[in-house]
């Protein structure tokens, strides 16, 4: 394994909200949160809607609204993650795949937004083959493409890109199931060339087909990271009761439910 590109330790964010009245109170996301990709890694990030992964990815780019506060530390190369730093970086070294699709530039045709700024025509017309977008699909705008069509695009600008570091969140929705393993192929190959690659997918068996490690994020933190190897193997493989609820809610194991009360108590909470 290389060595770290980015680390967050004890990373908390919360958000100033306004109650009846306009009394003020800070909703708590992340609390205690940690989590580290190194070079060559495809780090995988699961958890139920709501445990703070598209936060963390948010948190790590800098672009969370003005109520939020951030606390712990981030680093990105040994160095901290300054906003200077991500100024320098992100669109560049450091590449996001969002979960929504609105994030194309509207009035910007989308072989125009794929280049970027260092990709070239012919490898915007290799990933457009790649993922099975007409040329034509390079003249439209965003508000022509379908949703589907939208996150290819999206998913053909990282690829292009000389990122370091990628944060993909949620890339495989409305992709065709052969897309969707083509996309994990791809991350496995710039993993292998020395990227980093932060994945959140609620797609656990699609992202086990190259995860490298997964970490398991619930209620806000991290309570598990584990080798791919551990995840497949299962039970007692697994150190937390909450990742193991996990894996045995996959279809080829069960879909067996475990009501949070019960993984908890094997925690030992009160």
């Amino acid at each position: 394994m290389g060595k770290p590109i980015l680390e967050v330790n004890d990373l908390s964010v919360s958000f100033r909200m306004y109650d009846r009245g306009l009394t003020q109170y800070d909703l708590n996301i992340i609390s205690r949160l940690n989590v580290t990709v190194h070079e060559g890694e495809i780090m995988v990030v699961v958890g139920a809607s709501g445990s703070g992964k598209s936060v963390l990815a948010h948190a790590v780019l800098g672009i969370l609204p003005p109520n939020a506060a951030v606390g712990g530390e981030m680093r990105y190369n040994g160095a901290p993650l300054t906003d200077a730093v991500r100024r320098e970086k992100v669109g560049s070294e450091i590449i996001m795949i969002p979960q929504s699709v609105t994030y194309l530039d509207p009035v910007m045709k989308v072989g125009r937004q794929v280049c970027g700024v260092h990709g070239t025509k012919a490898q915007q017309q290799a990933a457009f083959r790649r993922y099975g977008l007409r040329e034509s699909v390079a003249e439209m705008y965003p508000f022509q493409l379908s949703g589907g069509m939208t996150r290819r695009v999206l998913i053909s600008t990282a690829i292009i890109s000389d990122a370091r570091l990628i944060l993909a969140d949620e890339p495989t929705p409305g992709l065709s199931q052969d897309i969707a393993e083509e996309t994990m192929r791809n991350f496995r190959e710039l993993a292998d060339e020395g990227r980093g690659i932060l994945m959140i997918t609620h797609d656990i068996d699609i992202a086990l087909q190259v995860a490298d490690r997964i970490a398991v994020f619930y209620d806000g933190r991290t309570v598990d990271v584990c080798d791919r190897e551990a995840f497949l193997a299962g039970g007692d493989a697994l150190r937390h009761p909450y990742t193991r609820a996990l894996w045995a809610a996959l279809p080829q194991n069960g879909f067996r439910a475990v009501a949070p009360e019960d993984f908890m108590k094997e925690e030992g909470a009160p």
